[in-house]
């Protein structure tokens, strides 16, 4: 078999397999040993009946498609190999066969590869830093969180509802005076604060009595899952039959000792104060970080193949199902429920996995332009601190470590200097 190739549009390459007569005789061969019994020749065994008389009962093609399949299956895969260097194929190829004779078959692949990617700039841009910051207020509240595992659930009459109660409500939601699949329910009960719904509908809802009926106008995010109702203005009617609220025990050095393993609310207080500083500062790290990427993924020019957008849609669509399944709802049933499709479901998440492999590819750009990498001083340090972690010495924690362990640690290395690199190399403003 020869071959050659080219670059084609759309990041694709063109690939033309070219088959000698003998190649082809002998894939056609291999397609009768591998399929004769599934053929049925009067006078004859299945599996028994000679290839002459099979192609004279249902035609000389009957073997080509799987003989076309034979020379894919065992060439196409060795030509990746050999070029390897030259192009990354990131999904099935389009098989055509141009020239089909005794002498030859010629086959093309039009294959997706991964794109090149051109960046415009990823030094000396203007990038917004995010801080978040601890206040003591953050801290009171949070501590007193610990006050619900012994807290008291109660019926509320004489006082309107706030945010930590919860609510047993009918909403019926419409865009533009039209009600929309999926926006409508009877007695539902929600926590107000929880987060549940979105940004506007709780805090609206606070403040309603009893037996109240109000209209709240709320509007849905940009990346909303319903590409119907993303950005859009949406009045929900609102019915309050119920609240219940939370009686909660009274915060004493005895409660956190019970609950918290600490001696006093004020040694419990201080070790909640250490973990919201912890996440405000790793919250501020991973926000500049993505503000960074995005700065320079919007100098950026590529075409990324569908093929690549559509294997990160899967995979958005695989996390989407696990979260339902933990709150014990099926994929299929949430489409349904939506009024949707899952054309129109998977379609939903194209500018998201568009993102997110443009990211990456990014990301491995500069790595590899900056030559980027985790030395083996950088890999021993961090195996040691990893070992002292988990109170074991060095040389047993190795033996713990596989081969993707050790690949895992060696990306986090590379990711910490890429963003060390691009920190330093921008301008971060707050």
């Amino acid at each position: 078999m020869n071959y050659t190739f080219e670059a084609a549009e759309k990041s694709t390459v063109k690939l033309v397999m070219t088959f000698t007569g003998e190649e082809w005789k002998d894939a056609i061969d291999k397609a009768y040993k591998r399929t004769r019994g599934k053929y049925a020749v009067p006078g004859f065994r299945k599996g028994k009946c000679p290839k002459p008389v099979i192609e004279n009962y249902y035609g000389k093609s009957v073997f080509f498609d799987d003989a076309f399949s034979v020379l894919y299956s065992e060439n196409y895969p060795t030509v990746l190999e050999k070029e390897k260097e030259s192009f990354t194929a990131v999904g099935a190829p389009e098989l055509s066969v141009d020239e089909l004779s005794d002498e030859k078959l010629v086959m093309t692949a039009i294959v997706p590869v991964k794109p090149e990617v051109k960046i415009g700039a990823y030094k000396g841009l203007e990038i917004k830093k995010y801080e978040y910051n601890v206040s003591e207020e953050d801290i009171k509240s949070e501590t007193e969180k610990i006050l619900l595992r012994e807290a008291k659930t109660v019926e509320v009459t004489d006082r309107a509802c706030k945010s930590g109660d919860t609510v047993n409500i009918d909403f019926a939601g419409s865009v533009n005076g039209e009600l929309f699949a999926g926006g409508s329910m009877e007695k539902y009960d929600l926590e107000l604060g929880s987060g549940s719904f979105i940004p506007g509908f709780e805090e609206q809802v606070a403040g309603m009595k009893i037996g109240e009926e109000r209209d709240i106008t709320v509007r849905f995010p940009a990346d909303y899952q319903a590409d119907n109702l993303r950005d859009k203005d949406a009045v929900f009617h609102i019915k309050l039959h119920a609240i219940k609220g939370k009686e909660l025990p009274e915060l004493t050095d005895e409660y956190v000792k019970k609950h918290a393993g600490c001696d006093t609310v004020a040694a419990y207080a201080e070790k909640v104060k250490e973990r919201l500083e912890n996440k405000a500062k790793n919250d501020s790290r991973d926000q500049t970080e993505n503000s960074i990427l995005q700065a320079v993924c919007d100098t950026c020019e590529c075409e990324i193949p569908q093929a690549m957008i559509e294997g990160e849609v899967d995979t958005i669509v695989r996390d989407f199902s696990n979260r339902l399944a933990y709150q014990g709802l099926q994929l299929k049933d949430y489409i349904e429920y939506m009024g949707q499709t899952m054309e129109t479901f998977r379609a939903q998440f194209n500018d998201q996995a568009r993102s997110r492999v443009l990211t990456q590819l990014v990301i491995e750009k500069i790595i590899k332009d900056e030559n980027i990498t985790a030395s083996q001083e950088e890999m021993d340090a961090e195996i040691a601190k990893q070992a002292a972690s988990v109170d074991k010495s060095v040389e047993d924690y190795k033996k713990t470590l596989d081969a993707r362990r050790l690949e895992y640690i060696a990306n986090d290395i590379v990711i910490t200097k890429l963003f060390d690199f691009l920190s330093a190399n921008n301008k971060l403003v707050a």
